[in-house]
C-alpha cells in the first residue's frame, strides 16, 4: 500500500524555525515533503537554506504569475536549486504555462487554481461571473492543455478536477482541528485523500504548538 503524502508548509522567515519544523516532522509512516513559500524564499537566508537541503522533496510555492518571458526567466534562475515542484498561477494564461513547462526540465510544474482563501462572493468582487467550482474546472482544463505535471485545488473541487486533469493533485486548506484561519474552502485529511488527492499541504495544524505531538495526531487520524 502506498504511503500517504504530505507537504509540510514551512511558513516562517527564520532558519532556526525551519530547521525545527523539518527535524520534528521526520517519520517513515508517511511520505513528507516541505513547501517553502514567498515568506521563506524572500527572507535573507531562505534561498541559501533551500539550496543546501539534501534528500528532500521540495515544493517551491512562488505562484508565478506573469508574461511568458518573465516566468521562463524566473524558472531559469532557479536551476541551481533541487526543486521537485514549482507553482504557477493558471491565470497566467496558456502561452506562459506552455513556455514554463518547456523550460522546467526535471522540475514539476504545478498549476494553482483559485486560492482556498476565496469563495463565490470573493470571485464576484474580483469580476468573475462564475462560481468557484466552475472556474476551477476551467482552470484544470487549461492545466491539461498546457501539459502541466500537477494542480493545486481545494478538497471541494477534487472530484470535478479529476474529470479533466489526470495527473497529480495537491490539496491545501487541510485542517486537523476545526480552526479555519484565513482559508475558507477547507477539508479534513481523510476526506481529501478519499476524494482523490495525491498530496496534502498542511501548515499551522502541524507547525503551531507541539510539532511532534501534532504529527502523531495526524498519523492517528490517517490510520483510522
Amino acid at each position: 500500500m502506498n504511503k500517504k503524502k504530505i507537504f509540510i508548509a514551512v511558513d516562517t522567515n527564520k532558519i532556526s524555525r525551519a530547521k525545527k519544523i523539518i527535524r520534528n516532522t521526520q517519520t517513515n509512516k508517511i511520505k513528507i515533503g516541505y513547501k517553502f513559500g514567498l515568506e521563506f524564499f524572500y527572507s535573507k537566508e531562505g534561498r541559501k537554506f533551500i539550496s543546501r537541503l539534501k534528500n528532500q522533496t521540495i515544493f517551491l510555492d512562488l505562484k508565478l504569475n506573469d508574461i511568458p518571458n518573465t516566468v521562463v526567466s524566473a524558472v531559469k534562475s532557479l536551476k541551481n536549486l533541487k526543486i521537485s515542484y514549482l507553482t504557477v498561477h493558471l491565470s497566467s494564461g496558456l502561452s506562459a504555462l506552455k513556455a514554463l513547462k518547456k523550460e522546467s526540465r526535471n522540475m514539476k510544474i504545478v498549476g494553482v487554481t483559485t486560492l482556498t482563501s476565496l469563495n463565490n462572493k470573493d470571485l464576484k468582487e474580483i469580476g468573475y461571473n462564475k462560481k468557484v467550482n466552475e472556474v476551477v474546472k476551467r482552470q484544470a482544463k487549461l492545466a491539461t492543455k498546457a501539459k502541466l505535471d500537477a494542480i493545486v485545488c481545494s478538497g471541494h473541487e477534487i472530484r470535478s478536477v479529476k474529470k479533466v486533469f489526470k495527473k497529480e493533485i495537491i490539496t491545501p486548506g487541510i485542517k486537523i482541528s476545526n480552526t479555519k484561519n484565513d482559508q475558507k474552502r477547507v477539508m479534513r485529511p481523510t476526506d481529501a485523500f478519499a476524494a482523490g488527492s495525491d498530496w496534502l499541504v498542511i501548515g499551522r495544524s502541524i507547525t503551531k504548538g507541539n510539532i511532534k505531538k501534532n504529527i502523531k495526531n495526524l498519523l492517528e487520524i490517517l490510520e483510522d
